[in-house]
């Protein structure tokens, strides 16, 4: 029993996860130095701001611990079942070795030291971009936006926030995240060999470090830092991210970047934070506390997919079964067209 405890609550004590207690404690600090020297608050003032109980001991925030708890237990059973990077890596290296234009360790000579960083760097990237195109995507496609409004759900937003998110949405980013790890891998130990390896800090990839020092916990928080315009092109801010969690139409489907903006401002979905202390949270302005509940979050995203597939189903059956209709009323009439020419060809030669 202890053990499966400290399985539940591991992701506090380990540097990979966001929620590492070392990170939570830089982030109240900078939590701490923009409400006294940029927001001019007093100590006490700012106290009372970071640790806010309207916030924690609110029902969304409630909800977040219990899903927290939950989905932890799902993800021990079901990770074993779940394909891993490895596998992945496996089969798109021997996809590889199929390419003539391309040679095994072609890249062997560059030096160890430039292979680290560009790998490093190579993986973060790919790693964000993927993480912005699925986090899009989960909000473009119905059968996505049914589980992924859990997570908008929270109509408070705290470090655990993050945690709340459908089993099955936790499965689609598990899956991607081994897709991208394993293309990352495949093609630079391809290309490179064995000197492969990647630069990090406690385990950490050190620009994923990096962000999590920078107070990634943040994010999921009411502490609405913002950054400098120039540079909420590049980064997103904890602002950005909360902007993202508003129910107002100017911010819907806006800042979908998890680490980058520039996803974002590329891709046409940028917006610049604004003062989170106005913005209203959750799924709409009607919202009601049942939104936390555990049946609304667990059980009504799988109703309303089945409820999609079904219609999509009916709808593709109907429109099916029209076009074979038409298609038979045409080769009827064709059919018909031709009798009737081949009778007048036969009164003709009579």
């Amino acid at each position: 029993m202890i053990d499966f405890l400290i399985s539940i609550f591991e992701h506090f004590v380990d540097p990979k996860k966001r929620i590492f207690l070392g990170y939570i404690i830089l982030s109240v600090i900078i939590a701490f130095i923009w409400l006294i020297f940029i927001k001019k608050f007093s100590l006490v003032e700012a106290f009372l701001k970071v640790f806010d109980k309207r916030i924690f001991f609110s029902k969304s925030s409630k909800s977040d611990y219990l899903i927290f708890f939950l989905n932890r237990v799902f993800t021990l059973f079901i990770s074993p079942m779940l394909i891993t990077q490895i596998v992945i890596a496996t089969f798109i290296f021997h996809a590889l070795h199929q390419l003539t234009w391309l040679d095994v360790n072609m890249f062997k000579e560059v030096p160890k030291t430039i292979i680290i960083g560009l790998f490093t760097l190579f993986i973060f990237l790919l790693d964000d971009l993927t993480k912005y195109f699925v986090h899009r995507w989960m909000h473009k496609y119905p059968i996505l936006w049914a589980l992924h409004k859990v997570h908008h759900s929270a109509t408070e937003l705290t470090p655990l926030t993050i945690y709340r998110t459908h089993p099955l949405e936790g499965i689609v980013f598990s899956l991607r995240s081994a897709f991208t790890q394993g293309l990352a891998i495949s093609v630079f130990f391809f290309l490179f060999g064995d000197k492969v390896s990647l630069a990090t800090v406690l385990g950490v990839n050190v620009m994923i470090f990096l962000f999590n020092v920078a107070g990634s916990n943040l994010r999921h928080s009411h502490i609405g830092i913002r950054y400098w315009r120039w540079l909420e092109y590049i980064l997103i801010s904890p602002a950005q991210h909360q902007l993202h969690h508003s129910i107002a139409k100017e911010h819907h489907d806006k800042n979908f970047g998890a680490t980058l903006a520039i996803w974002d401002w590329v891709f046409k979905s940028h917006h610049y934070s604004t003062d989170t202390e106005k913005l209203t949270l959750g799924l709409n302005e009607n919202q009601t506390s049942k939104e936390h509940s555990l049946y609304t979050i667990y059980v009504s995203p799988v109703v309303e997919v089945i409820e999609i597939i079904r219609t999509n189903f009916i709808s593709s059956y109907k429109n099916t079964k029209r076009m074979v209709y038409r298609f038979l009323k045409i080769k009827r009439q064709i059919n018909k067209n031709l009798i009737s020419q081949r009778k007048d060809n036969t009164d003709v030669k009579i």
